[in-house]
């Protein structure tokens, strides 16, 4: 296993030379109650990793999209789109997989630490769950993610996000009561949220006049319908697909790249939320053994006091037969 050291949450700050490759941040509204956004660790992109889970099979057999942990109650959740040929209630006869890629069909499923999974739910119309966030409350978990699918070159894309409870086989559509509904940016779409479980903070990726940005929140303003941000900033040039995203503190750390064998493309772009430059891009290099190897999602963990790791998800397996590993790297730079 790869060498690894864990970090204060508070206290160490990591200073990071900005590099060629900046983007152009639009300062956001100042919040006169938060002040400049303080400086945070900064993880580094380059050190080794470790497995977290792997081979880990999903409710359903499809390539996972994105995943978020409840650090509170030991879950973690992975979302991917549904599989073909499924038939839930209210459905008149099974629906492909192409049907259920233009619809925004998604499949939740939790799993334990161990990779086994515990429970799962349906997202009719939700969207192509390229981010998730996960909130604990008390021993529940309320879910982040997007919402009210449109279709765009075969596949649905969230143009809302929303906030509902895990219930193990549960089946939700855009309509259901569960769901509390939020549109903080208007006329924005292709809108994914995920969750900074250490500053507890949501960020949301989304596009407007066809360019992708990211808008940093406090949770609980956003929970009580106030969209005042904390930073926002331009969605920097990538070399490969873009795959998911999360924030830790000042940073937004973004992942790239497509399915293929070692060495791969692979790679992990670090943006200060402060300036929207760029202060590191590296290629990911770990899951060596991993068979297809598509990165997919991001999120932030909590291992214990004091230790914060910086999550990444590989697909692998065949089709029909799609398996999750998440990799993570908790180094301080």
């Amino acid at each position: 296993m790869p060498t690894r050291r864990t970090f204060l949450i508070a206290g160490a700050v990591a200073g990071a030379a900005t590099i060629t490759g900046a983007t152009t941040a639009r300062p956001a509204a100042a919040d006169p109650e938060a002040g400049p956004l303080p400086p945070s660790p900064r993880f580094d992109c380059a050190a080794p990793g470790a497995r977290l889970v792997g081979a880990a099979p999903l409710h359903n057999a499809t390539v996972m999209q994105s995943l978020a942990f409840d650090n509170v109650n030991r879950h973690l959740f992975v979302v991917q789109l549904m599989a073909g040929g499924l038939r839930l209630p209210g459905e008149p006869a099974p629906v492909s997989g192409a049907t259920r890629s233009a619809n925004g069909d998604l499949c939740l499923t939790r799993l334990d630490r161990h990779g086994r999974e515990t429970g799962h739910m349906y997202l009719r119309g939700f969207g192509h769950g390229v981010q998730i966030g996960a909130e604990p409350t008390g021993r529940g978990t309320f879910l982040w993610t997007e919402t009210d699918s449109v279709a765009e070159d075969g596949s649905g894309w969230g143009t809302r996000i929303c906030r509902y409870r895990f219930a193990d086989g549960a089946v939700l559509d855009p309509g259901s009561p569960e769901l509390a509904k939020q549109a903080p940016i208007p006329g924005a779409d292709r809108t994914t949220c995920g969750t900074d479980p250490v500053h507890r903070r949501l960020v949301m990726r989304h596009r407007i006049g066809g360019a992708f940005r990211y808008t940093l929140y406090r949770l609980d303003d956003v929970r009580r319908h106030r969209y005042q941000p904390l930073a926002e900033v331009a969605q920097p040039a990538l070399g490969h697909s873009f795959q998911g995203y999360a924030s830790y503190g000042s940073y937004l750390y973004l992942l790239e790249g497509t399915s293929g064998a070692m060495p791969g493309n692979t790679h992990l772009t670090c943006v200060d939320w402060r300036t929207g430059d760029v202060v590191e891009r590296r290629p990911v290099t770990d899951g060596a053994d991993v068979d297809f190897r598509e990165p997919e999602g991001m999120a932030v963990h909590v291992a214990g006091p004091g230790a914060v790791r910086l999550c990444y998800g590989f697909a692998s397996g065949v089709p029909g037969a799609r398996l999750a590993n998440v990799y993570y790297k908790e180094t301080l730079a």
